[in-house]
């Protein structure tokens, strides 16, 4: 039976490249980092260039550059460790705004990293938090953020681009309203409100330029970009502060304490100098293939619709709606049939609960229950589309003949416009804002 991997969102194998960067550190290269014979300096001269190589990549300094556990780690560093870094005002602010700093802003449809961070904060330590509502293809506008903002706002997070649909958000426009509200109010810029971003899904596709982007802290992790699983990386701009989630030894700059996992690190960078190097190739690769099977979803199979912006999207992800079916029957049928994609995040995966970011986007619980995201990487070819695409009208003929429910495309009141359906499919293979 054919095996086609169509789930490299939710993790990607590790490149061959990699393994080969990090095997030295799992037998001859095993000393600890902080020793200061010979061994030990051999190890830590080898982080210092994977955080030179992760520094690169992020045109940013080698001390603002932390690395990490996971994306989660990074996320919940960002949000939870800026804000309890600025929980009190700083002197020559007294009387300029409230006693303390208490506000987060984020959107509805953050991947759960940052959500349940900022629900944490709200709940357990007294913070204020405004989720921001999407636009119906998952984009988040700079004038939301701007008309949220208050001078009691801390920090900003907002996904560079959603893991489950794919949508990408207009990062450098958001982080410019915040930039013109600090000047309004007479701030430095090592003064809240900062900025942070989620740019797992990003990377390997975008550039992670955070002077061009204008953010303060940026989360990247490894598992997304062919590198090791357990590893993650976040950038953090001098000046601003956070407040150790984890207490110890002191590692990472005092900022994440323990006992560095070296080769985890080195495959972290390898794998994010590759991505970054081969992303246009890549990309341009992909785009086609995404294009594709969007393109032959609606042709073969009736009531398809496309969920995200169908231009300023992932170039490998394809998130779509299949009325009248279960996401997740349809998942095991194409199981059956070597097939592996997903229902929405890998890290929900254990719940029947429909996904949050398709309700965050307006779209009814029939539409969140009948999502299937498919989402490409290095290994997929046009012979993987074209199986999928043989193999899927069969699987959807069979669910829906024994489907309880039968819903009406024409029925804008339940599911809505047949017409949003139509205008995503017109409009795929039009260029992205990134290749303008």
């Amino acid at each position: 039976m054919r095996s086609v991997y169509l789930d490299h969102a939710a993790t990607t194998p590790v490149d061959a490249r990699v393994r080969g960067a990090m095997e030295p550190y799992f037998t001859s290269e095993y000393a600890n980092p902080s020793a200061i014979y010979a061994g030990g300096r051999r190890i830590r001269e080898a982080i210092d260039n994977a955080r030179l190589s992760t520094a690169r990549v992020f045109n940013c300094m080698i001390d603002e550059v932390f690395f990490t556990g996971s994306g989660t780690e990074s996320d919940n560093m960002a949000v939870i460790g800026v804000a309890r870094a600025y929980n009190r005002v700083p002197a020559h602010l007294v009387g300029k705004v409230n006693t303390n700093f208490k506000h987060v802003i984020t959107s509805s449809i953050e991947h759960h990293a940052v959500l349940r961070a900022t629900e944490f904060l709200e709940n357990k330590e007294g913070f204020r938090a405004t989720y921001l509502k999407p636009d119906k293809f998952g984009m988040t506008s700079p004038e939301s953020v701007r008309d949220a903002l208050t001078p009691e706002t801390i920090v900003v997070s907002i996904m560079y681009a959603n893991n489950e649909i794919g949508t990408v958000n207009a990062i450098h426009e958001i982080a410019k309203v915040i930039r013109e509200k600090k000047q309004e109010w007479g701030r430095k810029v090592t003064e809240p409100p900062f900025f942070h971003t989620d740019a797992c899904q990003a990377a390997g596709a975008f550039s992670l330029d955070v002077k061009k982007l204008g953010v303060d802290l940026l989360t990247v992790n490894g598992s997304k970009i062919y590198g090791p699983k357990g590893t993650g990386a976040l950038f953090v701009r001098r000046g601003v502060r956070v407040e150790p989630l984890v207490h110890g030894g002191g590692q990472e700059n005092k900022l994440r304490s323990g006992t560095e996992n070296v080769a985890g690190i080195i495959g972290f960078a390898k794998a994010l100098e590759i991505a970054h190097d081969e992303r246009d190739a890549e990309s341009a690769r992909l785009i086609p293939l995404r294009d594709k099977l969007i393109r032959e979803l609606q042709a073969r199979i009736p009531k398809v619709v496309l969920n995200g912006h169908a231009i300023e999207r992932l170039p490998n992800n394809v998130n779509v709606s299949v009325l009248d079916i279960e996401g997740e029957a349809m998942l095991l049928y194409l199981d059956e049939h070597g097939i592996a994609a997903s229902t929405g995040s890998a890290c929900d995966s254990a719940s029947l609960e429909p996904s949050h970011v398709i309700l965050g986007i307006g779209k009814p619980y029939e539409y969140a229950h009948a999502s299937m995201r498919f989402t490409l990487g290095r290994s997929t070819t046009d012979e993987d589309i074209d199986y999928l695409l043989e193999v899927m009208p069969k699987v959807v003929t069979i669910l829906r003949r024994i489907s309880p429910v039968h819903l009406e495309v024409e029925d804008e009141a339940k599911i809505g416009t047949q017409a949003d359906a139509k205008m995503a499919g017109a409009f795929v293979g039009a260029r992205p804002h990134w290749e303008k």
